[in-house]
């Protein structure tokens, strides 16, 4: 199984991966982490979407 960055990751690893961060954060500042992490990522990516929206690209500028 691929996921992007993650050539091959297994069930296994999944599970070793959880059960780390679980040891290290807790499991009840889990959901907290989750959902500022979520937040992070959806900041990132408005800022990504609005940067590329102000700077026309090369393909852009060549069609004029």
């Amino acid at each position: 199984m691929t996921y992007g960055f993650l050539p091959s990751i297994g069930v296994t690893e999944l599970v070793l991966i959880l059960g780390i961060v679980v040891i290290l954060f807790g499991a009840n500042k889990l959901p907290g982490l989750g959902k500022a992490i979520g937040t992070s990522i959806k900041e990132f990516k408005s800022s990504v979407k609005d940067a590329s929206d102000e700077e026309p690209t090369d393909a852009k500028k060549d069609d004029k």
